[in-house]
């Protein structure tokens, strides 16, 4: 019997469907790949940021052995610094008393300076008074003689 064989009627649209099927297999086989090198370069990139950061701490680490070696070399300067100024300070103590005193000294003899001055005037006016009261005197004693 070798009838009519089996047509399936909507054999068009399952055919077409197997289709969309296999393109939608290659599309997600495209994507699985591309999501994969998009893995692989994320996780390089990571391996480089990780390398780059061990490189920067390892410089980091030979930096703060410099840096820490010019702080070192700063605090003994700052600290020779501080002991030059404690002497200069200690100079300028010493400097401002002999100052005190030698403003002193000086300032004792003006005062002398001006008691004998001031003597000296009282003495010159009490000579020259006595030489008018004698002038007035012997005028007086002129005029009455």
């Amino acid at each position: 019997m070798n009838g009519p064989s089996y047509r399936f009627r909507l054999e068009r649209v399952r055919a077409l469907r197997e289709r969309r099927e296999e393109q939608a297999k290659q599309d997600f086989a495209a994507a699985l790949v591309a999501r994969e090198h998009a893995r692989e370069e994320r996780d390089k990139l990571t391996q480089r940021i990780v390398a780059a950061h061990q490189a920067q701490l390892a410089a980091a680490a030979g930096e703060l052995a410099q840096h820490q070696s010019y702080v070192e070399r700063l605090e003994r300067t700052q600290e020779l610094a501080t002991q030059e100024l404690a002497r200069h300070e200690a100079e300028l103590t010493r400097r401002r008393a002999a100052l005190t005193r030698a403003s002193q000294d000086r300032e004792s003899l003006e005062r002398l300076k001006e008691r004998g001055l001031a003597e000296h005037n009282r003495e010159q006016a009490r000579v020259e008074q006595s030489m008018l009261d004698e002038i007035a005197g012997n005028s007086h004693w002129r005029q009455a003689a």
